[in-house]
């Protein structure tokens, strides 16, 4: 397929932020997309060339991208970087440069959908002396050969910053009216129509529980168009790829908290560490984030608990890794343990400094079973059985079956002394339901409901914070996946590192992810997610989300986040009418 005509959609999916508008408008264009394409297609949708549990990145800042548009288009990195200024969008400065490029290449050909992964896929592969001039090759390469519109989109690919709205809920919807219009899905006037609502929902479900199962749309798109309805439903949960961690909603006391899961019901402390999926299938073990990266490297002394102590074949299992001293062996925050997520050197060292201890709580597949439908109380007893316990090395989480509010506010108040966050609270005869937040579980924490942020944009300080950002615009995510700005905050940050989060750290953090500067004022991708506090959320016409939140403060960085785990809007609504209430 000519890349020219996924640039059309990712363009009209641009110009509209209509949810329904960009479900047809993706349908559309699956209808006409063979088979052999499909796959480089949905990526590329998603402004990806590997799955998000892969552990290959592009990894190419906005700098090289200034070199490459140099050598493709033959203007001065400094005139480019004054069209950066200007515009704010490298891949808006792309496509005006190619406009008006230097060198013309007498035998560029179309480009196709292939070449264009194909070269973004290298750049993950590339390392050793000369990779920095490879890469700016095979960019520019392409480059040279694009028409200006095509040279936007594939500097935004690069840089992982498409901005389509390709939400995960779009592209599910799409498949359905892409390849079972049986399900009686019409789009007419700018709105959809459904013939029979329970049928239509059931092929939701169905492509739904495949991407569950799977995480990859890629391979649901290619098993609904070849294999159909049959087909989506053989698709099964596999050992070594991570499927989305189940979410908890927050209630704010036992009793509302009892009436979702019901009595009797497990209630499980609730650890200020970090999700860990294990996956081990014969002897190799293999661990994920909860942002589905691969972090076994980083964690090799739980793989030597998990190897030691746990029975079984093949599995994968729910845990939270748990920060605790090796002095006095009380837990600590997971700001205390964070930075070994991302550690890749000093391995050793920051095991022995920041030990973690393993907690179980949940068993998704067993011995080449798929424990998903299961009811919490079985797999609960599966984990129970094949766990040998080993204090600060591997447990199960600490649970009690509570009855009534008097049990829970009892191991509530036990859960907090023991220096966690709360309790989890667990429906006993209910399955795991990837990546939602649903009311087979909920979490109390009892205070006010800080919330995941997104940092957009950023302010350069003033006097002795001149050589750091100081000020931070925070947003929350849409459903078509847009950030939508709801305040800034500069409280909660510190000046010495080993207070808390710092604006130093912050600052090397957010450097690499400048896409545009104006003045003291930045603009970042959207990857560094904080949690913060606030007094209250109010309604504002300053801000594109249309609240604002009163008095907020960072509490900590979240490395176990994606952006697109950062609170919803629905969700932030949700607390705006809750606190009304109060």
């Amino acid at each position: 397929m000519e890349y020219i005509k996924l640039v059309e959609v990712c363009s009209a999916l641009e110009s509209t932020s209509k949810r329904l508008e960009k479900t047809y408008i993706i349908s559309e264009f699956l209808k006409k997309t063979k088979t052999e394409d499909l796959n480089e297609i949905i990526l590329l949708l998603q402004g990806k060339v590997f799955p998000p549990w892969d552990e290959h990145k592009i990894g190419v800042a906005s700098r090289l991208i200034l070199k490459a548009i140099n050598k493709a288009a033959g203007i001065n990195i400094t005139n480019i970087e004054k069209e950066w200024a200007k515009i704010g969008d490298l891949g808006d400065v792309a496509e005006k440069l190619i406009k008006t490029k230097k060198q013309v290449t007498l035998f560029s050909s179309s480009l196709t959908v292939k070449k264009v992964f194909n070269n973004l896929r290298k750049l993950a592969g590339l390392e050793g002396a000369g990779t920095v001039n490879r890469k700016i090759s095979l960019i520019a390469e392409l480059l040279t050969s694009s028409k200006p519109i095509e040279a936007k989109y594939i500097v935004r690919t690069v840089l992982e910053e498409m901005r389509v709205g390709t939400a995960a809920g779009t592209l599910r919807d799409s498949i359905v009216w892409a390849y079972f219009p049986e399900a009686g899905a019409v789009y007419k006037d700018k709105n959809i129509e459904v013939k029979d609502r329970e049928k239509y929902n059931h092929y939701v479900d169905i492509v739904q529980s495949a991407y569950d199962m799977s995480n990859d749309f890629s391979l649901v798109a290619n098993t609904a168009k070849s294999k159909g309805k049959k087909g989506l439903k053989e698709i099964a949960i596999k050992v070594g790829i991570p499927i989305k961690v189940m979410l908890g909603p927050k209630e704010k006391d036992a009793g509302s908290a009892l009436k979702r899961v019901g009595t009797p019901c497990q209630a499980e402390y609730k650890y200020d560490g970090f999700r860990l999926q294990i996956h081990k299938q014969d002897s190799k073990i293999t661990l994920f984030t909860r942002r589905l990266e691969n972090v076994t490297k980083q964690f090799p002394e739980v793989v030597n608990y998990v190897k030691k102590n746990v029975k079984g074949k093949s599995f994968i299992l729910d845990s939270e890794a748990v920060g605790f001293s090796p002095k006095t062996g009380e837990y600590l925050p997971f700001q205390n343990i964070s930075q070994r997520i991302k550690r890749k050197y000093d391995i050793e060292r920051m095991a022995k400094d920041f030990p973690v201890e393993l907690n179980i709580f949940d068993c998704v597949y067993y011995n080449g079973k798929n424990m998903i439908k299961e009811m919490f109380g079985k797999r609960r007893a599966i984990i129970e059985k094949i766990v040998k316990q080993e204090p600060k090395n591997i447990v199960l989480a600490k649970a009690i079956i509570a009855k009534n509010e008097k049990d829970v506010d009892k191991f509530y108040k036990e859960s907090k002394k023991a220096g966690n966050e709360g309790v989890m609270l667990k429906k006993l005869d209910a399955p795991y339901k990837p990546g939602a937040r649903v009311g087979y579980m909920v979490k109390l924490k009892g205070e006010l409901e800080a919330i995941d942020a997104v940092i957009i944009a950023a302010e350069w300080g003033e006097g002795k914070r001149a050589k750091w950002l100081s000020s931070f615009t925070l947003a929350c995510i849409d459903e078509n996946n847009s950030f939508l700005e709801i305040g800034k905050v500069g409280t909660g940050i510190k000046e010495k590192l080993e207070q808390g989060v710092s604006f130093e750290e912050l600052t090397n953090l957010l450097k690499p992810l400048i896409i545009s500067q104006k003045g003291k004022n930045v603009k970042v991708k959207p990857k560094i997610v904080v949690e913060v506090i606030y007094e209250e959320i109010q309604k504002s016409p300053t801000y594109s989300s249309g609240y604002a939140l009163r008095f907020p403060r960072v509490l900590r960085l979240r490395d176990d986040r994606s952006p697109e785990d950062a609170t919803t809007m629905d969700y932030l609504e949700d607390l705006y009418f809750e606190q009304k209430k109060k």
